[in-house]
């Protein structure tokens, strides 16, 4: 993250940058986030969608990279003023994760950082997934699509002031 970031105080609730709602809002909030970068948290659940015996599967951590970079685009949106729009995940490269499971109640720290974001909507992400301080759990390569006709999926309201 840059020395510019917004940092955790200065957000909203994370359904004001996400069109997820109910159970599949997996993100718990939005902690830092600037022109290239984000890092969301979630508290592994306890109970409820995808969660088994062991846990959380890992395979999990995808969605937890999509809807992180999905915040970091919200984010960015309510910047300029305009409102959220949905997004497509495309797919991912070389998803690694170092465990077959998250510990339920284990508090996990998103990171993306945009590597590239094209004029037609495509966006690549590198995704990062780590716990217990600097521990990486897993790690990813996102593919993201953005239709400029996707429409707006959340109203734009005044973004947060600085």
């Amino acid at each position: 993250m840059s020395d510019d970031n917004v940092m955790s105080s200065e957000f909203l609730p994370i359904e004001n940058y996400v069109p997820h709602r109910g159970v599949m809002l997996l993100l718990d909030r939005l902690v830092a986030a600037d022109e290239d970068t984000a890092v969301a948290e979630v508290t592994v659940p306890r109970d409820g969608l995808f969660l088994q015996d062991a846990g959380m599967p890992s395979w999990v951590g995808m969605e937890y990279m999509a809807q992180t970079v999905a915040a970091w685009a919200g984010w960015r949106a309510r910047q300029k003023g305009q409102a959220v729009k949905i997004g497509f995940l495309l797919g991912s490269r070389r998803y690694e994760a170092v465990q077959p499971f998250f510990a339920p109640g284990q508090r996990l720290r998103v990171s993306v950082r945009c590597e590239l974001l094209g004029d037609n909507g495509l966006g690549m992400f590198d995704c990062r997934i780590h716990a217990d301080g600097d521990v990486e759990l897993a790690s990813a390569r996102v593919s993201v699509f953005e239709p400029e006709d996707g429409g707006a999926y959340i109203a734009a309201a005044p973004a947060a002031s600085s």
